[in-house]
């Protein structure tokens, strides 16, 4: 009776545990993905610390800016005083004193720190400009290597499939004794190199989407037969010195440079302390009895200068403008230099890719010719497998050549200073 209740029981409980298994797979969300390398720029800046910390930058630089326009150089400070004979003599002399001292400008300097404050705003923002292109040279050689990976896989099944397919139609053929047992092991190790083929691939691809998801944290991800979306080639008339006019590294450098030598122009105005206007207001009497009389006192204090005080600001500041300036002629050369390569390589990754188009198609040809040939027993094996070897490589070698022309255009707009689109 228990035997026959449990067994009664048992499809239920089956059936809920799987309604139960298949809700806890459909519940849970899905992890965010990359399938463009706009999308795995996105993802990989949002992670920078640059990205995190610029409206704090700029928020500082701006608020420096506005501090420029103050009509006084240090905020005002407020001056009280009292003095009484209370404790010795207590004949009644009182004297209160409230005062307001106004830091002055000195000659130039609230130009040079709004034109200094100015500077450092641009900076703060070519900085930011010049992180995003160095972040996205980083996602750049990520997702395309991502992508060459993807495509071994892609066609390391294609020839699996193609071997699968070869290898079972040897067998028919050697059971009906058309064919020589031999025949069979070579379809048979045809087969099983066609298997290692796609785990060496897959093995590569793990490692290239690992590489990928350290730079964008989320897990790369497209369609099983979908296809790289490349970025749009750059106009071919720009000139280097037109691209290197708004390259981010150049901008940044050209910022820094302009900020050093403001720098050094506002520290040698800056060669003594400010001067004070003091205002204040005294009321005071002599002795008990006697009426309370004001006063008011106007002042300017005028400190000394001193050349040597001063001297360490300015010399570090040249450093920097001199620095900056060097490392801008340098970056100009490398700039056109790295351009005129990277256009060498987009010819050269079109010209590739046109030969092995041309390639592929004879060889999908010869592989129609062979495959008709060997089923009419016109040619042997070796033959056949020779020719599937050649047509993988040959399609394998097309999708590598549209890669490599997808990446050389990708580098040849991280070299314009282009970001990814």
């Amino acid at each position: 009776m228990f035997r026959r209740i449990c067994i009664t029981w048992l499809p239920g409980l089956l059936l809920g545990l799987a309604a139960g298994g298949a809700w806890a797979q459909v519940t849970p969300p899905a992890s965010p993905v990359v399938a463009t390398l706009r999308q795995a720029f996105d993802a990989a800046w949002a992670r920078q610390p640059e990205a995190r910390s610029l409206d704090m930058r700029q928020t500082a630089a701006l608020a420096r800016r506005e501090s420029a326009d103050s009509w006084s150089a240090e905020p005002p400070a407020l001056e009280v005083s009292g003095k009484t004979d209370q404790l010795h003599r207590n004949d009644g002399s009182r004297e209160y004193e409230i005062g307001l001292a106004v830091p002055l400008w000195l000659p130039g300097e609230r130009a040079s720190t709004a034109a200094l404050a100015d500077a450092e705003v641009r900076a703060s923002t070519s900085r930011a400009l010049a992180a995003q292109l160095r972040t996205a040279a980083g996602v750049r050689t990520a997702y395309w290597d991502w992508q060459r990976a993807r495509i071994d896989v892609l066609v390391a099944r294609e020839r699996l499939a193609s071997a699968r397919e070869l290898a079972a139609d040897v067998s028919k053929r050697v059971r009906a004794g058309d064919l020589a047992r031999a025949d069979q092991h070579q379809a048979d190790g045809a087969f099983a190199t066609a298997e290692a083929s796609l785990a060496e691939a897959s093995g590569a691809l793990a490692g290239a989407e690992q590489q990928l998801r350290a730079l964008t944290g989320v897990t790369p991800a497209l369609a099983a037969e979908g296809l790289a979306v490349a970025e749009p080639e750059p106009a071919p008339s720009g000139a280097p010195a037109t691209v290197e006019a708004g390259h981010p590294a150049v901008a940044e450098l050209r910022d820094r440079a302009e900020v050093a030598q403001r720098s050094m122009r506002l520290a040698g105005i800056q060669g003594r302390a400010n001067p004070e206007l003091n205002l204040a207001t005294t009321r005071e009497r002599g002795a008990s009895g006697e009426s309370w009389q004001q006063t008011v006192t106007l002042g300017l204090r005028i400190p000394f200068g001193s050349d040597s005080r001063n001297r360490a600001r300015v010399a570090s500041a040249s450093a920097e403008a001199i620095e900056a300036e060097a490392q801008l002629r340098l970056e100009r050369e490398r700039l056109t230099s790295d351009v005129d390569t990277a256009r060498v390589r987009v010819e050269s990754a079109r010209t590739l890719v046109a030969s092995a188009e041309q390639r592929a198609q004879l060889a999908r040809e010869a592989r129609g010719f062979f495959e008709k040939a060997f089923r009419l027993g016109e040619t042997d094996l070796p033959t056949r497998l020779r020719i599937e070897l050649e047509a993988a490589e040959a399609e394998r070698q097309v999708a590598r050549t549209r890669i490599e022309l997808a990446a050389a255009v990708s580098a040849l707009r991280q070299a314009m200073g282009l970001l990814p689109e």
